[in-house]
């Protein structure tokens, strides 16, 4: 069975990683990543998965790839101290036409975290883009995951794909398949785009100082989140942290760092973990690309009255000025917008070494049918001397 699948599938490698046809000496690496629990959540692979199940794959992909017309599927391999081992599959189906086909992937769990599912997207799509698979190039090849599937979604991030949005109820569902279909992320690469990256996707470093540490948020921190009691025109709607919304709240701040329009902590107890609210630097208008970007907090109600907001303000201002080859945003300024009664948000800034630019008239609805004013702030590394310090370490 190897001799004659090897002579159909084409061999391909980067140097660092090789993609080539499966084996019978792959099922135990095979079985161990469909046992795996992030295998058995995003994808479709039998729960349980016995051996049997590695072969009948096996004699699958034989069977595809002595069809015409279909399915391609390569063996990742990598060298893992200095042998080659099975690393995961990577699979392309024909679309809906000719030269449009769908993408998928998964790695065993030793050979994640490395980049090595991004390289076998690129050959792989050099191949569909160059030769074809099919009997002719690719225009265009086509992704989807299950809505949440963050690892999936870097690579095809990383691999140049675009994304065109979710798709409500259009994947079935990994652990229920009889049950209500699930929400997907859909993405595309057209031949001639470059496989990389367009734009930057953060990850909040962690950050910690005088008793206040930034770090990335956790599912597990909806229960410190507390109910909020403040006058509605001082935070918007969509920003208010609550129980309720925590999760969607936390998944729209997912998104926003993957399209690279913000960088989104938790303000969290140095002492504890415990968090106590949010920090933000994020832009309105795309990607933060070094120029100009927005600052943004808010603390539970437990949390206020000592200093963890300018603390965790003057930490993430730290790391927007600091310059990108310490790790930093880079950029040239920061603004703010408040409303003008919120004096403790106002206090926040002021200690920052921000100063106001400018004040909108009767923006805010109150109640009553009255209207507040809206303050406009900004801050720049020059007017910040002795109120900004770069990642990691204390201000002057």
């Amino acid at each position: 069975m190897t001799a004659r699948l090897s002579d159909l599938v084409p061999s391909l490698t980067d140097g660092v990683v090789g993609l080539r046809a499966h084996t019978l000496d792959d099922i135990g690496a095979i079985v161990e990543q469909a046992r795996d629990p992030d295998s058995q959540r995003w994808t479709s692979v039998p729960r349980g998965y016995p051996r049997d199940a590695a072969v009948g794959f096996l004699e699958r992909v034989v069977t595809a790839w002595r069809d015409p017309a279909g399915d391609r599927l390569w063996a990742i391999e990598w060298i893992d101290d200095a042998r080659p081992r099975f690393g995961g599959t990577i699979e392309v189906r024909l679309g809906e036409s000719a030269d449009t086909a769908w993408l998928g992937f998964g790695l065993h769990p030793a050979a994640r975290g490395s980049g090595l599912m991004s390289r076998a997207v690129r050959l792989v799509a050099g191949q569909a883009f160059g030769t074809g698979l099919w009997g002719q190039p690719l225009a265009r090849l086509h992704w989807r995951a299950v809505v949440g599937n963050w690892p999936a979604r870097r690579v095809a991030w990383a691999t140049g794909f675009a994304f065109h949005g979710t798709l409500p109820a259009s994947h079935v569902d990994p652990s229920d398949p009889q049950g209500a279909a699930l929400d997907s992320w859909h993405a595309s690469l057209a031949t001639g785009e470059v496989m990389a990256a367009p734009l930057p996707w953060f990850e909040p470093p962690v950050l910690e100082q005088g008793g206040i540490r930034l770090r990335p948020w956790r599912d597990e921190d909806i229960d410190c989140v507390e109910d909020r009691v403040d006058p509605a025109h001082w935070t918007p709607a969509r920003s208010v942290l609550g129980r309720e919304m925590f999760p969607r709240w936390l998944h729209s701040r997912r998104e926003l760092m993957s399209q690279g329009t913000s960088v989104e902590w938790c303000v969290a107890s140095a002492a504890t973990d415990r968090a106590l609210g949010s920090v933000t630097v994020f832009s309105r208008a795309g990607a933060i690309t070094g120029d100009v970007a927005e600052l943004g907090y808010q603390l539970f109600p437990s949390a206020r009255g000592h200093g963890a907001a300018t603390t965790a303000a003057r930490l993430a201002i730290g790391h927007a000025l600091a310059p990108t080859h310490v790790g930093g945003l880079g950029l040239r300024r920061l603004v703010a917008g408040t409303a003008a009664d919120n004096t403790a948000s106002n206090r926040v800034l002021q200690a920052n070494g921000f100063v106001v630019y400018g004040r909108e008239h009767a923006v805010d609805p109150l109640p009553g049918g009255a209207y507040g004013d809206e303050l406009h702030w900004e801050l720049l590394p020059g007017r910040a001397s002795g109120m900004v310090a770069s990642p990691g370490q204390e201000p002057r």
